[in-house]
């Protein structure tokens, strides 16, 4: 049985301007780096569909659905932050996006794939429930792991994120969800700024979140895996494991400086697939977050992904 591999062309069709770090160009790049080293030829190609507004009210309010949804221009952007904008094409990508986790969530759960990756765009991971942020308008994952609880009945879902950006969306929608454990690293001191700051045990016992300064590098984050994340999810023993993906830690990649390299992706992903085995028979959906440094990004995706189907 083969994993498999999510994403739409409308991905691609969301832009932000030149020059913006979060381009199209991200998923192209993955793609070519996983044909290269023909990981592709052991994936099944799956189109993403686009998430209906039940979907995304699992995770956000009726409101902001609504706001995103209306807010897409007729031609040129239309700002929604400082560093986020929509074109013409924006909505169409971001419902795809977030209809990738929930068809990875059926396929997985339904036993038609071990796991699935989802090179899909825009993020998701710093989008709140009401609120778009921080290149994401809906919260990809979040919205995956909802349609696992409420409509496939699990008990226990984990997400996992190692973006360099503390996911203050992802935890925004699932603190005090005690079906949920979410376990985050991330670099302190850089956007979105909270996150080392956590909620406290009594407020949001299901939040591990690590904060690592810049320049910590692979030996620090290793170890804050292996003392914080896994004896939590351990204790937890998942039924689903989901990854927010980030890759702008890497060392070559100037968004943030927390220095990691290719193997500590590689590294990681062994690390929970590992425990996905000791608790949900493999069973692992992957989301795509940050990295925008393009060869890099390519890299560490295709180490991150060779581990998720086995490959390695």
């Amino acid at each position: 049985m083969l994993p498999a591999y999510i994403s739409h062309p409308d991905c691609a069709r969301h832009e932000m301007g030149e020059g913006h770090p979060e381009c199209p160009e991200r998923l192209a790049a993955i793609a070519d780096a996983l044909l290269a080293r023909g990981l592709l030829d052991y994936m099944l190609p799956y189109d993403a569909p686009m998430a209906t507004e039940a979907q995304l009210e699992r995770a956000h309010t009726a409101l902001h659905v609504r706001r995103v949804l209306d807010a897409a221009p007729a031609s040129g952007y239309a700002q929604v932050d400082p560093d986020t904008r929509m074109n013409p094409h924006t909505v169409t990508a971001a419902l795809r996006a977030a209809g990738a986790a929930v068809l990875a969530t059926d396929l997985v759960l339904g036993g038609k794939v071990p796991a699935a990756f989802c090179a899909v765009r825009p993020p998701g991971h710093h989008a709140e429930r009401n609120a778009a942020m921080g290149f994401c308008f809906f919260n990809n994952a979040a919205v995956g792991i909802r349609h696992a609880l409420d409509v496939h009945g699990l008990a226990r879902v984990a997400l996992v994120d190692f973006d360099v950006h503390h996911g203050n969306g992802s935890e925004d929608i699932l603190a005090g969800d005690e079906r949920v454990l979410m376990c985050s690293i991330f670099e302190t001191g850089l956007y979105p700024f909270n996150g080392e700051d956590a909620r406290s045990l009594k407020d949001a016992p299901n939040m591990v979140n690590v904060g690592l300064p810049a320049r910590s590098g692979s030996e620090a984050f290793r170890a804050a895996v292996t003392a914080h994340w896994l004896p939590a999810l351990d204790r937890f023993q998942p039924q689903l494991l989901y990854i927010s993906a980030g890759f702008d830690a890497h060392r070559d990649d100037d968004m943030a400086n927390l220095g990691l390299v290719d193997a500590d992706y590689e590294w990681v992903t062994r690390q929970l697939m590992d425990l996905a085995w000791r608790h949900c028979r493999g069973r692992v959906v992957s989301c795509l977050e940050g990295g925008y440094v393009l060869n890099p990004l390519a890299r560490s995706v295709a180490a991150h992904v060779k581990v998720l189907i086995g490959a390695d």
